[in-house]
């Protein structure tokens, strides 16, 4: 259930521009989860979410990416709790997750920073991933499962 909750507000916070807590606890409760206000505070402190300065002046939540190029604990377990498969069209990576989980898991990819991916577009349980190159895609593929089978 963490999980599925942490997915829901990494996507929410891409969403929308959500500035408080109270804000966020309302829109999961919309979603259907029952959350305190108090779980929805540990959730932004275990995700590390920031507030940053938006346009108007208003601050909303953001997912703080990684700068060193490598997952974090919580992407990775994310990966591996998520991802159901990958294939390749040419250039274009195709990976399946586990449902509702597609906008979560394409967190935990962009936030590797990898020079071969250009970008990642989620749906509910579908993500496409911009590569490159051919050659990159199948490096690219080979680093996800390696990240998935690593202990």
């Amino acid at each position: 259930m963490k999980i599925a909750r942490h997915s829901k507000i990494i996507e929410l916070i891409n969403k929308y521009d959500i500035e408080t807590q109270e804000e966020l606890a309302d829109r999961l409760r919309q979603e259907g989860f029952k959350v305190t206000q108090a779980t929805v505070s540990r959730d932004i402190r275990e995700l590390k979410l920031i507030k940053m300065a938006v346009e108007g002046g208003v601050q909303k939540y953001i997912v703080v990416q990684n700068t060193d190029g490598q997952l974090s604990d919580k992407y990775l377990r994310v990966l591996r709790d998520g991802f159901v498969s990958v294939d390749r069209a040419e250039n274009i990576l195709v990976v399946k997750t586990v449902s509702g989980m597609a906008m979560a898991v394409a967190a935990a990819l962009d936030a590797m920073q990898w020079n071969e991916v250009v970008g990642c577009i989620a749906g509910d349980d579908t993500i496409m991933a911009a590569i490159r190159t051919k050659d990159d895609a199948l490096l690219v593929m080979d680093k996800i499962r390696k990240l998935i089978i690593q202990k």
